[in-house]
């Protein structure tokens, strides 16, 4: 089994990801909880953090909880619901496994701020490219 730094590790080369500030806090069994410090460069227009940030870590959440073990798992279909803005200093999403089949799998992402503020949630399937 993998340790944490070696999944830190394996997921460093996800540059998008990791460059705007995505980070692995913890992994278990088709699960990931991942943070993201709130800077400026997150924010749009009206002061509040973009779409596509709370985005960028689901979508990291996502791929970390579903690839951690093997990788291969590619995003077929994600959807977004925003609930509102975040007030804190980070935005956390916890990737849950609701089913892993043999060629694909369907995850719910609950993204909140660090004052536990809801935030976002996101359905995503995927494709395993690798049979498990």
């Amino acid at each position: 089994m993998k340790d944490i730094e070696e999944v830190r590790e394996f997921f460093s080369h996800d540059r998008f990801a990791v460059e705007n500030g995505a980070y692995i806090e913890k992994i278990d069994d088709n699960y990931a909880k991942c943070r993201m410090n709130i800077t400026p460069k997150h924010l749009n227009a009206m002061g509040g953090v973009m779409g596509g940030a709370i985005f960028v870590l689901a979508d990291f959440a996502f791929a970390v909880a579903a690839n951690w073990k093997q990788a291969g798992t590619v995003t077929l279909n994600s959807t977004v619901t925003f609930y509102g803005t975040a007030k804190g200093s980070q935005i956390v999403a916890e990737a849950k496994c609701l089913k892993d089949g043999r060629t694909t799998c369907c995850y719910q992402i609950e993204i909140v701020d660090d004052l536990g503020n809801p935030v976002a949630m996101v359905m995503a399937s995927g494709y395993k490219k690798v049979k498990n």
